[in-house]
């Protein structure tokens, strides 16, 4: 791996909706493939930033896709750190119930906190919950 890369940074307003994570998707996608990212930690940036894109879409913006997410980024050789912002209201980040307690083992939502948490090194929500930032080491 190339340490001397210079870090990479964008920032980019989306329509919520499914174009806006595919965008994400292949964003990310080159970001890995540029600093060699290995495929454990490929897999927990896509499924943690599939989370946090779905949660901005579907709770924050309610599936208007007149609201925006606004979606950025820094990368480097160390690590990546993603700001994804809907237009919602924002939740009680602090109060969400444990998907593993035996009433909601069988509830079809409410995993996406849980997984972002268990798979980013940081997990920050700012502005009310509008506002999650993930944080990933990129190598060992």
């Amino acid at each position: 791996m190339n340490t001397l890369q210079e870090p990479l940074s964008e920032t980019l307003v989306l329509a919520s909706g499914d174009t806006a994570k595919l965008a994400v998707d292949k964003l990310v996608d080159s970001i890995c493939e540029r600093f060699n990212i290995g495929d454990t930690y490929y897999g927990n940036i896509m499924v943690a930033l599939s989370e946090a894109m779905t949660n901005a879409i579907q709770h924050g913006n309610q599936n208007n896709p007149a609201k925006k997410i606004t979606f950025s980024y820094t990368a480097s050789p160390k690590e990546i750190r993603f700001s994804i912002e809907d237009e919602g209201p924002g939740f009680d980040y602090d109060h969400i119930p444990d998907p593993t307690a035996p009433e909601n083992l069988e509830k079809l939502n409410g995993r996406g906190v849980f997984l972002m948490r268990h798979l980013a090194e940081k997990v920050e929500f700012e502005k009310n919950g509008s506002v999650v930032k993930l944080e990933f080491k990129t190598n060992d």
